[in-house]
């Protein structure tokens, strides 16, 4: 079915992909028309990439991509990935609604930009039948775990062939070199000519592989060439030098059964054709190797980018540099104008004119925002003939103007800028295009992080007490550091509850996870200890109570806590912990000690846990600390020594508690790129009243 598809088609190249049982990836099952090399990049195809064959499977429906433009703007990475020209379709393979896999099929790029009628029903038709099969198969076939299936395409039909040796003496005269090639690039038909250069006679030629025959061809130039003519079906070139120093020249002429290749020495002085090396206008020419080599580091590091500066930053480091781009700027759309919101290389007062530019029919910029198709402008008299009125911006003499979408959305434009005329080329189009689609996700992605997180961080702030009671005699100053940006939002929290005049409870706590069902229970937690601490319950009961009612919420979170009751009248502090880091007292003119509370089973575990009360003094001149583990603990560190580290911080005669803060705090591990949230709540005893500090709330840049 698959060669009768291909053939009844005209594609070049067939691909069966079968979704596997045990996960969602579809899996290459059998192919025809593609090289092995080509082939183990695309062996196996998650069902949510970006790819046409994922497409298919996820929309249940045809995908039709004509040209690699199309290609470049609706599947970027696939198209950074085969920068080829060619045409796709791929077809879900369905009974029902039970999807089974995808048909693909491969066109070169001189098809036409529709599929034709008797292409699409050979297409359906087959993936009707291979539907039909697995449905009545009682193995699903496959086991998916080895290789693919490849199956030798059918022979062009042509004119009866002239004998052997009549040929090979038509060839021989003709003084040059001619090869054929299989799809696995094992050579088929060697002249004498060809074989001279190869250093090999005819018979031990045949059947071994080219860059076997000829180890200084395997570079990534030939290797490319050889992988677009079979791909894109189009005839191509390229030179190499050979091992005695001759320039030579390789003429490639594809077909679905392999490659045809003539090869001839350039003579003294002989350039190269403009075909083979494109050359761009005196600008050194790049092969889609060199680009897809350049880039492969950016499409990876995208994927990780969570801010809008780092994306503008990747970027601006890979693009600018390849093809010579003077400046850059990115903008998005908002309330019918673009804002710019990174560049790279323009001055401020270009920024300043692009900076609002008005979204409307007959500009550039509102042109490509609207349609979603890109603009390139080779110079300024090509830009002055598409859009008389355009007013100049940016002084540059070349412009490529692309658009940023995602499912077929747009987020805004890049906008590449060149300081000399730049005359771009087929390839180079797809490539800017691809490119922006990269960009374009990563973009969309950080700004969805932007919203999150300011979200998720003003859930958080309205979650955690407002200000703090002031009791006459006790200090008190307390911070929230969040988690590095894009964690999401944490369940670390605080409390000072008053009970008397002379008495509160200080609470500290951490929720498990970083999700709003942690900061949810959080707001559970400190509801519960504040109603049962004012009630007069020991710290003991209240955290018993509490667990109680998390077990009878049936969380699956589990949660740490630290209670400590403090009686300025009494002088004494009470304390009871569910799993959490020990309290930290100084004692007056003397070292911060830890106070071994004894630690109870998290809250949340086991509903009949109990949590014991230890009762230590708390002195005039005494200091309290409670603390969340995202201040102490470090990957590969004991988090006993760590402890102790930083009771060694809690240095007697300090110049005030929120100094003393601000010092625990920069000596945190992983200060500038912390995983987990940080909550720190300092209580001192004074003697004289003290003067109280309202909750302060250090950036989440991490500097207070």
């Amino acid at each position: 079915m698959l060669l009768q598809a291909v053939r009844e088609s005209g594609a070049h190249i067939g691909v069966v992909y079968l979704l596997s049982e045990t996960e969602p990836v579809l899996v290459m099952d059998v192919e025809v028309g593609l090289p092995a090399q080509i082939v183990k990049p695309w062996t196996r195809v998650r069902v949510n990439a970006g790819t046409p064959v994922a497409a298919a499977a996820q929309e249940r429906r045809l995908v039709w991509v004509p040209d690699h433009e199309d290609l470049a703007r609706r599947f970027p990475a696939t198209a950074l990935a085969a920068p080829y020209s060619f045409a796709i379709a791929a077809a879900p393979i369905m009974t029902g609604s039970r999807l089974w896999g995808v048909f693909l099929l491969i066109w070169p790029e001189s098809h036409a930009c529709d599929l034709a009628p008797h292409e699409r029903q050979a297409l359906i038709l087959a993936s009707d039948k291979i539907a039909a099969i697995l449905q009545q198969s009682v193995d699903r076939v496959p086991s998916l775990a080895g290789e693919p299936r490849v199956l030798a395409p059918a022979p062009r039909r042509g004119p009866e062939r002239h004998p052997e040796a009549v040929v090979c003496g038509y060839l021989d005269q003709l003084h040059v070199g001619c090869l054929s090639l299989d799809l696995e690039g094992r050579i088929t038909f060697v002249s004498a000519a060809a074989a001279e250069l190869f250093d090999g006679d005819v018979t031990a030629l045949l059947g071994r592989p080219l860059w076997e025959a000829a180890p200084w061809l395997k570079d990534p130039l030939f290797e490319d060439r050889c992988r677009g003519a079979v791909v894109s079906q189009r005839a191509t070139s390229c030179v190499a030098r050979s091992p005695d120093g001759r320039m030579m020249e390789f003429r490639m002429y594809p077909d679905p059964c392999g490659i045809s290749l003539r090869i001839a020495p350039l003579g003294v002085g002989q350039q190269a054709p403009a075909h083979m090396t494109e050359p761009e206008s005196g600008r050194e020419a790049r092969t889609r190797a060199e680009v897809f080599y350049s880039f492969l580091p950016l499409a990876v590091a995208l994927t990780r980018a969570l801010s809008v500066p780092e994306i503008i930053d990747l970027a601006a480091d890979h693009v600018m540099p390849v093809f010579k781009v003077k400046a850059m700027a990115i903008l998005i759309a908002e309330g019918g104008r673009m804002r710019v919101i990174g560049s790279r290389g323009y001055g401020q007062d270009a920024l300043e004119r692009l900076d609002g530019l008005p979204i409307a029919p007959g500009t550039p910029a509102g042109d490509v925002a609207r349609t979603g198709e890109p603009a390139f402008f080779a110079d300024v008299n090509e830009l002055r003939r598409r859009y008389p009125q355009a007013e100049e911006c940016d002084r540059m003499a070349a412009w490529a103007c692309l658009p940023l979408e995602v499912n077929d959305e747009g987020v805004g434009i890049c906008l590449l800028a060149f300081d000399e005329p730049h005359p771009f080329t087929v390839e180079e189009r797809a490539t800017f295009t691809a490119l922006a689609g990269l960009v374009a996700h990563a973009l969309d992605r950080a700004l969805r992080y932007d919203s999150k997180d300011r979200l998720a961080h003003s859930l958080q702030k309205a979650l955690l007490p407002r200000s703090l009671p002031e009791i006459s005699g006790l200090a008190v100053a307390a911070w929230y550091v969040p988690a590095t940006r894009g964690v999401g939002i944490g369940g670390d929290f605080y409390d000072l509850i008053r009970l008397t005049d002379t008495s509160a409870a200080a609470v500290i706590g951490d929720v498990q996870g970083h999700n709003m069902t942690a900061a949810a229970l959080m707001g559970q937690v400190r509801t519960a200890i504040h109603a049962n601490a004012v009630a007069g319950a020991s710290p003991g009961d209240v955290l018993k109570h509490t667990n109680r009612l998390l077990i009878d919420v049936d969380t699956e979170l589990f949660t740490s806590c630290l209670l400590v009751y403090v009686d300025l009248q009494l002088r004494t502090l009470r304390a009871a912990s569910a799993g959490h880091p020990p309290p930290l007292l100084r004692p007056p003119n003397m070292p911060a000690e830890i106070i071994d509370v004894p630690a109870g089973l998290l809250l949340g575990v086991d509903p009949d846990a109990d949590y014991s009360t230890l009762q230590v003094p708390f002195p005039p001149g005494a200091l309290l600390a409670l603390y969340t583990d995202g201040l102490v603990e470090t990957p590969g560190v004991d988090l006993d020594h760590a402890i102790a580290n930083l009771a060694g911080h809690l240095v007697y005669g300090s110049p005030g508690i929120e100094q003393l803060g601000r010092t625990l705090l920069d000596h945190a591990p992983h200060t500038s790129q912390h995983a987990d949230d940080i909550a720190l709540l300092l209580l001192e005893h004074r003697v004289r009243p003290a003067v109280h500090r309202i909750r302060g709330e250090r950036p989440v840049e991490g500097r207070p």
